[in-house]
């Protein structure tokens, strides 16, 4: 069904859910299975060393994120290869899967205020008009 499958992970609880399910497809499907991680950094820095800071910070937590996300793919048999970028998590999630040929995307439902929702949209939302591949939200 699916041949290339990737699972978008900012190390929180949505996506450790949907890390599970997009396993769980790959192994049915015998699809390669990729993890995109987005380090966004800061909209206006003050300065280089807060960039410097920001990135340093996310490489940390992502290197825990995917060594997590690697032991249990490996514990189901497949391997998991994990792509880091930087920028914004919509527009570069969307690049990797144009520029990959994923043919579904897999991302943890994120809860937040409905306001919140309405006035600024979030991330799911967005990935989910602007990907141009089949989309799984995991609850």
């Amino acid at each position: 069904m699916f041949r290339k499958i990737l699972i978008a992970n900012d190390g929180s609880a949505g996506a450790a859910t949907a890390l599970t399910a997009a396993i769980t497809l790959a192994k049915q499907s015998k699809a390669e299975l990729h993890m995109i991680c987005v380090e966004e950094l800061p909209q206006f820095p003050t300065s280089i060393e807060e960039v410097i800071e920001e990135k340093q910070e996310a490489n940390h937590v992502f290197s825990d994120v995917i060594a997590r996300a690697q032991a249990e793919a490996k514990a189901h048999h497949l391997k998991l290869t994990a792509h880091v970028v930087a920028g914004h998590a919509v527009a570069r999630i969307v690049e990797a899967i144009e520029e990959q040929r994923f043919d579904l995307l897999v991302v943890g439902f994120m809860g937040h205020a409905a306001l919140y929702n309405r006035l600024v949209g979030g991330t799911t939302d967005r990935l989910v008009e602007m990907a141009p591949c089949s989309v799984l939200v995991v609850k």
